[in-house]
């Protein structure tokens, strides 16, 4: 008897416990969301396996996953992409997976961030890293990591305490330990970076509406992107040569099986506008990339209602902003009809 009373004082006191840091979170603004994590990715990849002709896949960096839209996309054509893009990654691996490793002859949307686009060619890179890294899990991934993604996915969606962000924003034991400040210990590295996002389940990326909103929130991650870096800095890591050569293989590999694509630049801001004019001039980089592999290529800077929009951080639009440009972008691809869609006129 004593022992069915403690089990049940200690149930007791674990559920109350849980709703007490649940509450306490949620009064500090936060709320549930899904990891945006390599397991979410892997879930996105196998759909590629029974992917049809009719089917589009988005790859490439953070601009494409926020500004591409799959509601809006899928209101134009019919079809609701495979979102495969991840923020601070290079579409190479990825690109070189889907056009020799599978059997998928549909369209391929790549979306160009120059600074993470040609950055390299080699996991010594962090953006080609970062993007290997999902390929590699996806055919690593074991029977236990699977399980676990599945069974996270219902604690994922309606508890905000177990929010897997990183930085300023993570609230995860590891995460809150790393805020501590001990002593006068000088921490190196980037400024604390906020969570600026949420992600559904199908990975379609929004901006929070704070990000547009608080302009010292914005500034937050301004100082982010621009640390210890003017526009006028050279990048670091910059492979145009290898970048292309590679590129131009895949998509000789892809457009010979009878796929399609497509390469699609988003809109940039202040500082990223003027670093990326200063040193991935349109000319030499993206003329030069649709020149090497017979891609069709859509730039913002091309259209006048694509070319004034304002990303509140300088690097992607809004929620609100990138509704309107997928609704644009895609009527202009199913004008010169490079896209499918299931829709009749």
């Amino acid at each position: 008897m004593k022992l069915k009373q403690s089990l049940i004082i200690a149930v007791v006191l674990g559920i109350l416990s849980i709703m007490t840091w649940e509450f306490y979170w949620r009064s500090q603004g936060y709320y549930p969301d899904y990891d945006n994590d390599d397991a979410l990715w892997a879930n996105q990849r196998v759909r590629v396996n029974t992917a049809t002709s009719d089917d589009v896949i988005l790859i490439g960096s953070s601009r494409i996953h926020f500004d591409v839209q799959l509601d809006v996309w899928e209101k134009n054509t019919g079809i609701r992409p495979i979102q495969l893009a991840h923020p601070g990654s290079s579409p190479i691996p990825v690109f070189n997976d889907l056009a020799n490793k599978t059997d998928f002859n549909g369209t391929i949307v790549v979306g160009v961030t120059p600074g993470l686009f040609f950055s390299g060619t080699t996991t010594e890179v962090r953006p080609y890293r970062s993007s290997n890294n999902k390929v590699e899990y996806f055919y690593n991934q074991t029977y236990a990591q699977r399980l676990n993604h599945k069974l996270s996915i219902p604690f994922q969606k309606y508890f905000a305490f177990i929010s897997d962000q990183d930085g300023i924003s993570g609230i995860k034991l590891e995460a809150l330990l790393n805020k501590i400040s001990i002593g006068n210990r000088i921490e190196e590295g980037f400024p604390p970076f906020p969570k600026f996002s949420d992600v559904s389940l199908d990975r379609n990326l929004r901006m929070t509406s704070k990000t547009v909103t608080d302009t010292s929130f914005a500034n937050m991650i301004k100082k982010v992107w621009s640390y210890k870096s003017a526009d006028t800095t050279a990048p670091k890591n910059l492979d145009k040569k290898g970048v292309i050569s590679l590129f131009k293989k895949d998509a000789k590999t892809f457009i010979d099986k009878g796929g399609n694509l497509i390469l699609l630049r988003c809109p940039s801001t202040g500082y990223y506008k003027r670093k990326e004019a200063n040193f991935y001039k349109k000319e030499a980089f993206w003329d030069s990339l649709l020149i090497e592999t017979g891609a069709k290529g859509y730039h913002f800077n091309d259209y006048e209602e694509l070319n004034k929009l304002d990303c509140p951080e300088w690097s992607h639009l809004s929620g609100e902003d990138a509704d309107f440009f997928t609704d644009e972008i895609t009527k202009i691809m199913l004008k010169d009809q490079v896209i499918p869609t299931t829709k009749t006129k």
